[in-house]
């Protein structure tokens, strides 16, 4: 089976553990700097009192006075999400992350260990902890369990069964299908207003008026089969930490600081002679607030001069004077070096290439983001059922 456990408004949670806001006051992330007035995501204290993300400062304060907005924290959010995939990995789960607060983990090795589906899941559950408010669904698709832990309470499992999943997904509201915000009003304007509305209409009206993302979401909402959980390698963290006397925003001081971090990075034994493949930038700021950018190489590489063009000019993008820089290897280079060949065989270098830039991809969009096309069905007159994207592994 496949679990989700899902943890409801991660990124406040996170970095209000930083922050001095009493429990219970209505709490909201204030906007990122340079970005449109408006409220990220909100406590269920905010909520009660009418608040939801995406109003403007303006209405959220005149709805609750005495609403709390605090500075978005996205480094302190990425370390205490790495902190739990961490303590799952090490209890023997496989993880997915899909994005901070939401992950699917595959329980099949797991359910001999702890004795079954529902106490491995709640072994994942002790294994967040409490503090978190996570809940957890399950199912044999992967769309399903999502949906089955988004309607579970806090600390409850929601396991269903394969026979039941289009039953279980028939009142839930549309919003739970990966649709763009646009095609819920559309569908609602044509009367359907839920999943199981969405899963009696013909697949090919479907796909003629909403395209294949549509036909996509259809096949989610009958219950079709989504893919398998695919699990993520634990990374290997290399970090290197600089902490400035005093706020420093001056741009040569900062890159000082950067290439300290760079060569600290590079000398580091744990690398084992790895290049770096894809870097990460994290910041504290005057104020308490962080900063943090992620940067995939084109090609991986050790020479400091080159990761310095890489990385300097993130500097740029800082909007605050900084009182600590940190730099962290997310990933590295499976090859310590290129070994020519004597007589090239015709196209192997293109194929290199190709194998490369692949591999360059994977690594800033994630394992799911190359596909490619398999013919399924080619005497279908529906493009969306001719073919299937299937994830290459290679």
């Amino acid at each position: 089976m496949i679990a989700a456990l899902l943890i409801p408004a991660f990124d406040l949670q996170a970095t209000l553990r930083g922050a001095p806001v009493p429990v219970g006051r209505p709490a909201a992330l204030a906007p990122a700097p340079a970005r449109a007035p408006v409220i990220g995501t909100v406590n269920a204290a905010a909520q009660t009192k009418g608040l939801r993300p995406g109003m403007r400062i303006g209405e959220a304060l005149a709805t609750c006075p005495d609403l709390a907005l605090v500075e978005q924290n996205p480094a302190e959010v990425q370390q205490a999400w790495e902190e739990i995939l961490l303590a799952l990995e090490g209890a023997g789960f496989a993880v997915e992350p899909l994005q901070p607060g939401t992950v699917l983990v595959e329980t099949t090795g797991v359910e001999r260990l702890y004795g079954g589906i529902e106490p491995a899941i709640r072994q994942a559950l002790a294994v967040v902890g409490p503090a978190w408010d996570a809940r957890a669904g399950a199912a044999e698709r992967r769309f399903a369990a999502l949906a089955a832990a988004s309607v579970a309470r806090s600390g409850q499992v929601l396991i269903v069964s394969d026979e039941s999943t289009r039953a279980f997904l028939a009142p839930l509201p549309l919003t739970l299908l990966p649709l763009e915000h646009a095609r819920y009003a559309q569908l609602e304007s044509l009367g359907v207003q839920t999943i199981g509305e969405l899963a009696r209409l013909p697949g090919a009206s479907v796909a003629d008026r909403l395209g294949p993302d549509g036909r996509h979401a259809w096949a989610l909402a009958r219950g079709e089969r989504d893919g398998r959980v695919t699990p993520r390698q634990p990374p290997q963290r290399l970090i290197e930490t600089f902490e400035f006397p005093d706020a420093v925003g001056e741009e040569l001081t900062l890159r000082r600081g950067l290439g300290v971090l760079i060569d600290g990075l590079l000398a580091a034994p744990d690398r084992a002679g790895r290049p770096p493949r894809k870097l990460a930038l994290w910041a504290r700021l005057v104020g308490g607030g962080s900063w943090r950018r992620t940067v995939t190489l084109r090609e991986p590489t050790a020479d400091p001069e080159r990761l310095r063009l890489a990385l300097g000019p993130k500097l740029a993008e800082l909007p605050a004077p900084v009182l600590k820089l940190r730099l962290e290897a997310v990933e590295l280079a499976e090859h310590c070096g290129e070994q020519l060949e004597l007589a090239c065989v015709e196209g192997s270098a293109r194929q290199e290439r190709l194998r490369e830039g692949l591999r360059q991809v994977r690594a800033a969009v994630g394992v799911g983001g190359i596909s490619t096309v398999v013919e399924v069905a080619p005497w279908s007159r529906i493009p969306e059922t001719r073919v299937l994207l299937v994830p290459r592994d290679d």
